[in-house]
């Protein structure tokens, strides 16, 4: 069988059908989005294939009707048409400065305006934005069509630095707001990023834009689906373990398919079936570092975290919220979602899979309690092993291990969430299954931990305030797993904020 070649890196459309790369066809969904809106939005985190999907837009607006044979758009699709396309991406090299965005504006309108064979000014600025759309349209007598990528990276490569990011918000809904001007010499936009930002005009002023980010219809317009996988990628993946394959990389979920990242089933394959944390390497959520630090943040919260529509929708500047940013750089995603009794639709969010789970909470471990070691692995072999003794062993080991200067610039070692986030890090960077803020129907178990053969319900306590194991047998809090079928540990733990250290540790089989 002649095997076709692996797209990795490759966002150009037109390249990967002459090429004769591997694609995963979605003309359909491209169709649908351009009969459906004029003014579309789209986030979705990174690598995720959305320059791609913009990329085929573009070729579809163009009449590149030899690039969609045999794909699902090429006989339900005008191609005598062509509209003249502006394209705009924000990819690439950092911009750290008004002045670098204004630079990279001028840019890219220079380069539309020689590919489109238009006059060119001597300043590429707003005002010539608008110019370039009106003589497009008088040009070639069709309405114009915009396609903006990475809207919003000029913003997120200056997010540590609060200042020049409003300048460049600022100076992007500037341009941005000639689209909304333009409207009567316009036939379709659309725009793609990482995260929808608040107070920015681009939603505002562009009031009849359509987020489909959120759209059930569109929840597989990026990534690849488990059909995907296990039909287009079939003869790249003999002699995979299908649910190992889809528990590390499989889970990200938009309101339509379990989706996997088309950058991490792409180097799995090229890598020989080598399980790693591809996407996650991508990228280096340092940012995300220094706002748990500042939040003392309580990490068990991750594992069953709820959120309204209006939080996922918002990404402020001024008031950045850690689980805005988690869910919209990917690090997070929909688990489900229901209405509550007030009405309310309230999503439940989840860490997408292994590799996100192991990597993130590694790297939290690394940047936070500054510890490079494998001082977890024995806690996953104590409690495989059953063996409560060992596991106490090694919690004492990874307490004694945070360095001091962790402590000295706040009390968090006062807050009983602080150890047991410390817990909950260690255990998940070994990609457990666990349960953080554990709800019961007489109260919340601090942390359940799911393995093979037994489970293990543990509650925290600081300077013996009350004893914890007591706590976990009066309040039944063991009832909720009697079905399961598998051993049921209780385990009872109390820090002494002195020592910063373990002070009692009980346990008890559940009989």
């Amino acid at each position: 069988m002649q095997f076709k070649k692996l797209p990795i890196g490759i966002q150009t459309f037109s390249k990967i059908r002459e090429d004769d790369y591997i694609y995963v066809d979605k003309t359909d969904i491209a169709l649908r989005v351009i009969e459906d809106y004029q003014y579309v939005f789209l986030s979705r985190p990174r690598r995720f294939g959305k320059s791609l999907f913009l990329d085929t837009l573009r070729n579809i607006f163009e009449a590149k009707k030899e690039y969609f044979r045999g794909l699902a758009i090429e006989d339900k699709w005008d191609w005598s048409v062509n509209y003249p396309v502006i394209n705009i991406s924000f990819a690439g090299g950092k911009i750290e400065s008004r002045a670098d965005l204004d630079d990279k504006w001028a840019e890219v309108l220079e380069i539309n305006a020689q590919r489109l064979k238009l006059s060119c000014d001597e300043v590429f600025d707003r005002k010539y934005f608008a110019k370039l759309i009106r003589e497009a349209y008088d040009k070639y007598g069709q309405k114009v069509v915009i396609l903006i990528d990475e809207y919003d990276k000029p913003i997120l490569d200056n997010i540590t630095n609060p200042k020049v990011a409003k300048e460049i918000r600022d100076g992007l809904v500037n341009f941005y707001s000639v689209i909304k001007g333009s409207d009567e010499f316009l036939r379709f936009a659309f725009l793609t990023g990482v995260s929808k930002f608040t107070k920015t005009s681009i939603f505002s002023g562009l009031n009849n834009i359509t987020d489909i980010s959120l759209h059930k219809k569109y929840g597989d317009i990026c990534g690849y689906s488990q059909n995907d996988v296990e039909t287009t990628f079939k003869p790249y993946l003999k002699d995979v373990d299908m649910a190992k394959l889809k528990c590390w990389y499989n889970g990200y979920n938009f309101l339509g398919s379990d989706m996997y990242n088309p950058f991490d089933i792409l180097q799995f394959i090229d890598r020989e079936h080598l399980y790693k944390n591809y996407w996650f390497e991508t990228g280096t959520p340092t940012f995300l570092m220094e706002l748990i630090k500042q939040n003392n943040y309580f990490l068990p919260n991750l594992a069953n975290l709820k959120v309204d529509e209006k939080l996922l929708n918002s990404f402020d500047i001024e008031n950045l919220d850690l689980e805005v940013v988690l869910y919209q750089a990917g690090y997070l995603t929909i688990d489900s979602v229901k209405e509550d009794e007030d009405g309310d639709i309230i999503y439940t969010l989840k860490i997408p899979n292994k590799e996100v789970k192991a990597s993130l909470n590694k790297y939290i471990i690394s940047s936070i309690y500054k510890d490079n070691t494998l001082r977890a692995k024995p806690l996953s072999r104590a409690l495989r092993e059953k063996n409560l003794e060992n596991f106490k062993d090694a919690l004492i080991s990874i307490f004694a291990s945070i360095p001091y200067n962790n402590y000295t610039k706040n009390d968090m070692q006062t807050h009983e969430g602080f150890y047991a986030s410390v817990v909950y890090v260690y255990l998940q960077s070994l990609g457990l299954d666990i349960v953080g803020e554990d709800v019961t129907n007489r109260g919340r178990i601090d942390l359940t931990i799911m393995m093979d053969s037994a489970i293990y319900i543990i509650e925290f306590k600081v300077n013996n305030n009350q004893n914890a194991l007591k706590q976990i047998k009066e309040k039944k809090y063991y009832e909720k797993y009697l079905n399961y079928n598998k051993d049921i540990y209780l385990v009872g733990i109390d820090f002494n904020t002195n020592d910063r250290n373990i002070s009692e540790f009980e346990w008890e089989k559940y009989q």
